[in-house]
């Protein structure tokens, strides 16, 4: 990850996970910031957790694996790593997708 998208992808997640993730110097201490707060938010919110993996569209089918007993990993790791990976897909979708300004827009001005 370059420099630039660490600061974007910490910059999505201090809006999305109220994470201060400034102090991270590349991507592992990153998901490590990320995994902690994940750690905190499955024991003390796990509803606004899940409902906040559904709103930045993080798979079901993804987030099941990760939350089971036989996981590989324990399920905040599992779970900041989705995270992760979908903050990185939308900068990638950002760079790659352009939209042109609307036209003939006149007298809808608010």
């Amino acid at each position: 990850m370059t420099e630039d998208d660490l600061k974007n992808t910490s910059a999505l997640l201090k809006g999305e996970m109220e994470l201060d993730a400034a102090q991270a110097a590349n991507e592992d201490e990153l998901l490590a910031l990320l995994a902690h707060k994940v750690a905190e938010m499955l024991e003390t919110q796990p509803e606004y957790l899940f409902s906040m993996l559904y709103r930045m569209d993080v798979l079901e089918k993804k987030i099941r694996p990760v939350m089971d007993p036989s996981a590989p990993e324990p399920a905040n790791w599992g779970l900041a790593r989705l995270i992760l990976e979908r903050q990185k897909q939308k900068l990638e979708t950002k760079r790659s997708v352009k939209i042109k300004p609307l036209e003939d827009m006149d007298g809808w001005e608010w």
